[in-house]
């Protein structure tokens, strides 16, 4: 809060007084996450770093660095270890499938489950690193992507969820069934909308477009432009058949045995004069989007898990008093 009064955060400031007093709809959690951010980047900050990994360590929660190949950091969460009090409420709040249990959370404590959280393989790298696991891991019950998209139908802030990917890395036309409705985002997303039934284009390169090829893909009914949903579905298809992924056909992924969801926030407007990310970084602007899609993977994730240990006999709901 200290931090937060400096001259540096005049704007910061002001959003946090009518946060405060109720004036504007943004969330507590998701300002001082960002806060939190910005004040570790400063000198007198830095030792915060060390304190967050120590305290996200005990409770169940591993980072580990990138020291090779990709420049991508990871964090490992198991389930079991997590602190019901640490958990931010939106996760379980007001969910019809903790409503029997005495506790909400009674039930991670009866989880194996491991979340691998990946912060994130771009192109052929979400490939690479996706069939990669797969060929480790023993059982995967959810593969869930969210990024930065550009959007030819919305603005900046938006959450576009598609249902047809097509690939400019394999030429292929992806159909698959994604977990995530408007319904799931919508009620975390504060000044954007949700815009779902989209067809994304995975692209080699965002700044290899130009207004010619936009206008040819909007006619064409492709809105979401993006550059890693094609070759991690790449990934998908392997994981559920015993080839290599095909190339330039129509791939129907429907009938998977598990979760697969994309969730994509506008980062850029292409086709708008100044609004894309060469013209500046999405900063505050982004945070409404990104947490609201953040806030949707893991109630998905939290609420599969209390299906798959109920099913199992592993966890036994108990009646509340």
């Amino acid at each position: 809060m200290e931090f937060l009064k400096t001259d540096v955060n005049a704007f910061l400031l002001s959003e946090w007084e009518e946060i405060a007093e109720h004036r504007v709809l943004s969330n507590q959690e998701n300002f001082f996450y960002y806060l939190m951010k910005k004040y570790q980047q400063t000198p007198a900050g830095r030792h915060l770093i060390e304190k967050q990994t120590a305290y996200e360590k005990e409770r169940g929660i591993t980072r580990i660095q990138s020291l090779h190949s990709f420049d991508v950091e990871a964090q490992v969460i198991r389930l079991a270890d997590l602190k019901p009090a640490n958990i931010d409420p939106r996760l379980l709040d007001n969910d019809p499938l903790f409503k029997g249990m005495t506790n909400q959370c009674d039930f991670l404590e009866c989880s194996n489950a491991l979340i691998l959280n990946i912060d994130y393989p771009l192109g052929l790298g979400a490939y690479n690193i996706l069939s990669k696991l797969a060929e480790e891991l023993t059982e995967i019950l959810g593969v869930y992507i969210m990024g930065k998209a550009a959007t030819l139908n919305g603005v900046k802030g938006d959450v576009m969820i598609p249902s047809v990917v097509q690939d400019e890395q394999s030429l292929n036309t992806y159909l698959f069934q994604n977990v995530f409705t408007a319904h799931d985002v919508e009620p975390y997303l504060m000044y954007g909308t949700v815009l779902d039934n989209q067809k994304a284009l995975t692209v080699l390169g965002t700044f290899l477009q130009n207004s010619r090829l936009m206008d040819v893909m909007y006619r064409e009914g492709y809105t979401d432009i993006e550059m890693e949903a094609g070759p991690y579905l790449s990934a998908v298809y392997e994981m559920t058949r015993p080839k290599r992924y095909p190339v330039n056909e129509i791939v129907n992924l429907y009938g998977i045995p598990f979760d697969t969801g994309v969730l994509h926030y506008a980062s850029d407007t292409p086709l708008s004069k100044g609004k894309n990310l060469g013209a500046g970084a999405l900063s505050y602007e982004g945070m409404d989007s990104t947490y609201a899609a953040s806030v949707a993977i893991l109630r998905r994730i939290l609420n599969q898990e209390v299906k798959r240990l109920s099913a199992g006999g592993q966890y036994p709901l108990k009646a509340s008093n």
